[in-house]
């Protein structure tokens, strides 16, 4: 732009105070990425007795959100509906897209139920900006009263829902999207894996499958989960077959499969999977320590998951977080070595959560260390986390021994601090 701004400096009144050529200048600002001069030239336009207009105002609007400028954006709204210029396409787009900036949803829905012409996008995108403040109602809404709808709109719904936890609606707008006879893609089909997953719905997770023609043309994040989708739903040698038949595995991949293996009971293989991971050129990061720990410690390989975790930081750099110290207290505090884990415990760079004092709680239980047990009880109630395990495992451990009197008193603390334990529940999918 140093060029024409060089030109347009020269000019004389005449030339410069003509509104086409100041709109060419402030949209070249604007989409130079000069957006502090295109605001700056708007803002000379009163005094060069200018009016700005609709090829105008789009680009201000843009300049305003691109600096985030947001004040100043709403001033120039101000005068787009004072200049009567609120309902021209262009600028209306503009300001909606100043707001979505802004994340300011209700002017941005105000600004969309104004609009003369919505396209696809823009109906799309106002769902999108439900489903990300948390909205999926008001989202649904919207969708169900859109005059078209694409593959974007169905896969930002499908999505929300699978996010938010609504997994059967997920499904239920998939089946209503096979019936209308529209395609999903990819997106679709790994947010439908997902809410399967959570529901343990094996059969329509088959369904999804046969669905898929050639799974293997999505890699791996497709293929990743597939694989998610058997194992949750307790399918793990399917799992095991498609992670073996897919030609691209990334990291992610592989610690799905190793945490997988793991939940599954077999440990060692979760264990293996790690090794013949990294011969396989591939890097370890937290989540696959986490996965690796947690076959470790479930396991009871107290070795390995010593030998695992101390490599962390050693050989790959990583420093280990609150998640690698909770399994591998878990693991020593299990496996007779409560002295280590609680060594851990006073030298870990972490405040220990209700995770961590339970672990220790269960070595204190194995080891009937009431002692130990007691003061385990006084950290985790400084958490002041409602959980009622840690009392009633205090509890029980007094019962073992028969000292009635303070496993009495272990329930009677958990009641006075208004701690219940959840009676337990279980979906049931029919599909």
């Amino acid at each position: 732009m140093e060029y024409p701004s060089l030109i347009f400096s020269q000019l004389g009144p005449q030339l410069s105070n003509n509104i086409m050529i100041q709109n060419a200048m402030i949209r070249g600002y604007d989409g130079n990425g000069l957006f502090e001069q295109c605001l700056h030239l708007f803002d000379e336009m009163p005094h060069r007795g200018l009016k700005p207009h609709n090829f105008t105002y789009p680009y201000v609007l843009n300049s305003c959100s691109k600096l985030g400028w947001f004040r100043k954006g709403k001033q120039v709204h101000c005068r787009i509906v004072k200049d009567g210029f609120a309902s021209s396409p262009s600028v209306a787009h503009a300001l909606f897209h100043l707001y979505v900036k802004m994340v300011d949803l209700n002017d941005a829905r105000k600004v969309f139920d104004e609009m003369y012409v919505k396209t696809i996008g823009l109906w799309n995108h106002m769902i999108s900006l439900y489903v990300n403040a948390c909205d999926v109602q008001s989202a649904r809404k919207l969708f169900d009263v859109m005059p078209e709808r694409d593959i974007v709109s169905c896969n930002s719904m499908i999505t929300g829902y699978a996010e938010h936890g609504q997994h059967e609606e997920a499904l239920n707008l998939f089946v209503q999207m096979q019936s209308r006879s529209q395609v999903p893609d990819n997106y679709t089909f790994v947010s439908v894996l997902s809410a399967c997953s959570q529901l343990g719905a094996l059969e329509f997770g088959k369904w999804i499958h046969y669905l898929i023609e050639d799974w293997s043309q999505f890699g791996a994040i497709l293929g990743t989960a597939l694989v998610d989708m058997y194992s949750k739903c307790g399918d793990i040698n399917r799992a095991f077959t498609l992670f073996i038949k897919m030609g691209e595995r990334d990291v992610f991949c592989w610690n799905v499969m190793i945490r997988s293996v793991a939940i599954n009971g077999r440990t060692e293989d979760a264990v293996k999977m790690y090794s013949l991971m990294q011969k396989k050129g591939l890097r370890p990061n937290d989540f696959t320590f986490t996965a690796a720990l947690f076959a470790c410690s479930h396991g009871g390989l107290t070795k390995e998951g010593e030998r695992i975790f101390y490599s962390m930081e050693k050989e790959f750099g990583v420093e280990p977080k609150l998640e690698h110290y909770g399994c591998i207290i878990d693991l020593l505090s299990r496996n007779g070595q409560l002295e280590e884990a609680v060594r851990l415990v006073r030298e870990m760079p972490y405040k220990p959560d209700i995770a961590i004092w339970g672990a220790l709680l269960g070595g204190c239980r194995e080891r009937s260390h009431l002692k130990l047990a007691e003061e385990v009880i006084e950290k985790a109630t400084e958490l002041e986390a409602n959980e009622s395990g840690v009392y009633v495992l205090l509890s029980n451990m007094h019962a073992s021994v028969g000292q009635w009197p303070e496993a009495q008193s272990a329930r009677e603390k958990m009641e006075e601090n208004k701690i219940w334990k959840n009676t337990g529940h279980s979906n049931v999918f029919a599909s």
